[in-house]
């Protein structure tokens, strides 16, 4: 028998929209499309809120919070800012959980860029000639070491880059994911555009920055 909205139960719906934050009609069409299938619904929803996310990055995001984040104990600290269109969706609960999510996030995992293209180009270099070397040296030829660089500089990318790296409470999850998540269910562009992390008895701060005109939620 085919599985349509009216043989979604509410209790189904409930507990999809608890576990993904998406809207009541968006997880029962989810559920419909995966025929009941709570985990091949939550994947439908996320790959929505990623294609919501790539309409609706171009659009300018001038509001939004400053949040701060302490680690137990006092040793960490993060501040971030994250921007949204609307000072009304700033206010809002699951705008202000998000960014307290991405602080947490920070803390605990110590980015040191925004995105792929906040890398330096002396750090891309620096990277990519050590894993060259390594692919080499493990007797590699030249251009299979070079295909092997490329896997290499992703796994890079995941470990430096905030919108790259897992989410801290959710490792299914990217961080870029979580925020096309909400993008979906607020309707509007977000984008992280600063934050800085200092840890006790460590000198060499974190501080990371992307301009407003080119910030974009992936």
């Amino acid at each position: 028998m085919s599985t349509t909205m009216a043989n979604i139960s509410a209790t189904q719906v409930k507990d999809l929209r608890e576990k993904t934050g998406a809207p009541m009609m968006d997880c029962k069409q989810a559920l419909t499309e995966a025929k009941g299938d709570m985990e091949q619904a939550v994947v439908i929803l996320r790959k929505k809120g990623v294609s919501v996310a790539a309409k609706k990055a171009t659009r300018v995001t001038s509001e939004g919070a400053v949040t701060s984040y302490i680690h137990a104990g006092g040793k960490i600290g993060v501040l971030v800012e994250v921007n949204c269109e609307s000072d009304f969706v700033a206010r809002t609960d699951d705008f202000k959980e998000l960014v307290h999510d991405i602080a947490m996030h920070i803390a605990a995992s110590d980015p040191r860029y925004v995105r792929k293209e906040d890398v330096t180009p002396a750090d891309f270099a620096r990277e990519k000639d050590i894993y060259l070397a390594k692919a080499v040296a493990s007797g590699k030829p030249q251009h299979i070491a070079e295909k092997m660089v490329a896997g290499m500089m992703e796994k890079f990318y995941e470990e430096v880059c905030l919108l790259e790296q897992p989410f801290i409470k959710d490792q299914t999850v990217s961080i870029a994911q979580l925020i096309a998540a909400k993008i979906g269910k607020l309707g509007e562009n977000i984008s992280v555009r600063r934050f800085a992390r200092f840890k006790v008895g460590d000198a060499s701060e974190t501080v990371a920055t992307t301009k407003p005109n080119e910030q974009k939620a992936e």
